[in-house]
């Protein structure tokens, strides 16, 4: 295999991983809203249902970055790796990983480093809470 075939197929996997990150966004956008709607049929509690849209739409956006980090990883790595494009490359990876971290707090409600004082039977309360058992 010579190596514009094989530049061509590295480029071509990063737009796939790129397809399937707006396809992951897209879908997860209605799937946010399909629970939502539920959340609100179910409950009747707007503020409940809004919450349940920024979960898991949250949860949508972070499953999107790390899809596109992968797809950029390729580009990068395979296609060009040049002392620029991995600067660039890292550029990117660290701003995706602090909106990822950022949005992994907004989701949980808790920083990473004191996930481990929320409580088993807080966590399974909410659980049961958000599922509309009360």
């Amino acid at each position: 295999m010579d190596e514009s075939t094989y530049t061509d197929i590295m480029l071509r996997a990063a737009q796939v991983f790129e397809m399937i990150a707006a396809l992951i966004l897209m879908a997860g956008l209605v799937l946010a809203f399909a629970l939502a709607a539920r959340s609100l049929r179910s409950n009747g509690d707007g503020k409940q249902a809004y919450q349940v849209l920024r979960q898991s739409f949250g949860g949508v956006l972070l499953l999107g970055l790390e899809v596109l980090v992968a797809g950029d990883l390729i580009r990068t790595v395979a296609v060009e790796p040049t002392l620029e494009n991995v600067a660039v490359l890292g550029l990117i990876v660290l701003i995706r990983t602090f909106l990822s971290f950022s949005l992994e707090i907004e989701i949980e409600g808790v920083p990473p480093w004191r996930r481990g004082l929320v409580s088993g039977a807080t966590v399974i309360k909410n659980a049961a809470r958000d599922a509309g058992g009360q």
